[in-house]
């Protein structure tokens, strides 16, 4: 098992280093620039866009509403990569991480534009959902790009990491926290029952569908932001004179002003990037499955949701996380991943705080496999219509569930790395002509909002589009409505 982990890291690292983090930040600043810095310059937009109102489908209930889309995918973005995974970047690449991680968010949030603007444009019904709608990067790569075989590429990566991998990482770290918060850890027969525990709630909701999805999503998001928010700002009350440290302590070793941290910029850059990708997914192509199933009158709607998303991710939960640890200075030799914020908490706070964030964790991750089944089903649904192969792979994704919470934390985590970069290659390599079609979006949006209207969108008012379904005149008989 060692010789595994040291081969999956080697290849991590030359991948991350020399190609993926490269081009997630060519991209990320292209798609700055030409946007006119869309994620800053239309965040009122944002706002206002998150409170859209679903119509009506063709089965007479309600569509995912804009607010339900973002919930879907703040339930796979906000998880264990929040907690685990900003105290493993800033194990092992220092407090510096979190200043590269809030970069790759700033960056980032213009290609989460992209990607889910380009998802709603291509999107189609789903009559075994009642008319609901489904799209991510493998239907735009087929219809925008005319690459089937790209986007069955793409739909074999996703159904792989999402469905499976990082559905072992969050069981992994559910189990990880709650043995240490019952002081059990290396139990296995307290694994095994958490790990049955976690497979009877998933099925639950997987078997109901995308609607039980968003339903299920839009309370325990909000509902986990809260609580975790509230626990921090407490860390950060009782800790405020150590706040001017941690914040020369994050700049100063991601830039490499202080000489202990001069070697250490590199580490920094890559766990923040890495770390940063697998928190917010920005540019990932995991989000715009998600953002396809809202209904909303313009694709450039659900592009502003989905970059807010980035920033309510990583600028407002993974910095309470890091704020957190670093607050309180801990010897980052002796605790890892979630162990770290969970110990550190209970430090500051006491041991009621740790057991609330065992609580936290729990909520959190189970959210995140919730959104992560759902991007492999849209995936599934691209690849095959056989009414077979789905209830195959809700079986198979429950029975990882299981394992994962047996499995090594090393292991597991940089395997989720390796997954997570090739899907983000193929994503990035598949928005970057395909932007083009998203600025054209984006300059009509802004022309009807400076004529001061609600922004509404056809397939006449950008000439040449070829393959959109769910765009044409006619078909835009849906009124929102407000029950």
């Amino acid at each position: 098992m060692e010789t595994l982990d040291a081969l999956i890291v080697d290849v991590n690292d030359v991948f991350w280093t020399y190609l993926l983090i490269p081009l997630i930040a060519v991209a990320g600043v292209w798609f700055t620039l030409r946007s006119k810095v869309v994620q800053v310059r239309l965040f009122p937009e944002m706002l206002r866009a998150i409170t859209g109102k679903a119509a009506l489908a063709p089965d007479g209930r309600k569509h995912v509403s804009a607010f339900g889309a973002f919930t879907i995918s703040a339930a796979a973005r906000v998880g264990t990569g929040n907690i685990a995974g900003v105290a493993g970047a800033i194990t092992v690449g220092g407090p510096g991480a979190v200043f590269w991680m809030w970069m790759m968010a700033l960056l980032g949030a213009a290609s989460a534009f992209v990607e889910s603007t380009l998802a709603q444009l291509y999107k189609v019904r789903e009559p075994r959902e009642g008319g609901t709608f489904r799209g991510g990067p493998a239907y735009y790569i087929q219809r925008g790009l005319g690459k089937r075989w790209g986007g069955v590429v793409f739909a074999v990566v996703i159904t792989l990491t999402f469905g499976f991998v990082f559905n072992a990482v969050q069981s992994n770290t559910i189990v990880a926290v709650t043995s240490n918060s019952f002081d059990v850890v290396g139990d296995r027969w307290f694994e095994a029952l958490v790990g049955v525990g976690m497979v009877l709630l998933l099925g639950l909701v997987i078997f109901g569908g995308v609607r039980r999805i968003a339903h299920v999503t839009t309370v325990l998001v909000p509902l986990m932001a809260v609580i975790y928010l509230v626990l921090g700002a407490i860390v950060v009350v009782v800790n405020i004179s150590e706040l001017p440290r941690v914040i020369a302590d994050i700049v100063g070793s991601a830039l490499g002003f202080r000489e202990v941290a001069g070697g250490a910029v590199g580490a920094a850059i890559q766990q923040g990037v890495r770390r940063g990708m697998f928190s917010n997914e920005a540019g990932l192509g995991s989000a715009p499955n998600a953002a396809a199933t809202a209904y909303t009158t313009h694709p450039v709607k659900q592009g502003l949701v989905q970059a807010l998303g980035v920033f309510f991710d990583t600028l407002l939960i993974c910095t309470m996380t890091a704020f957190i640890i670093l607050s309180a200075n801990p010897d980052l030799s002796v605790r890892q991943g979630a162990d770290l914020t969970q110990s550190t908490l209970a430090d500051s706070l006491g041991g009621w705080a740790g057991h609330t964030l065992t609580v936290v964790v729990m909520l959190l991750a189970f959210s995140s496999m919730i959104g992560n089944y759902y991007y492999g089903e849209s995936n599934i649904e691209f690849m095959t219509a056989s009414r077979y192969v789905l209830p195959a792979y809700r079986v198979t994704v429950l029975a990882v569930v299981l394992l994962g919470a047996f499995g090594k934390v090393d292991t597991v985590w940089n395997l989720a790395d390796v997954f997570m970069g090739t899907m983000a290659l193929v994503n990035l390599l598949a928005i970057l002509p395909l932007s083009v079609i998203a600025f054209k979006l984006l300059d009509d949006y802004t022309a009807q909002r400076r004529e001061g209207l609600d922004p509404v969108f056809t397939t006449d008012r950008v000439p040449g589009l070829r393959n959109v379904d769910c765009w044409d005149p006619d078909d835009l008989v849906e009124k929102p409505t407000t029950r």
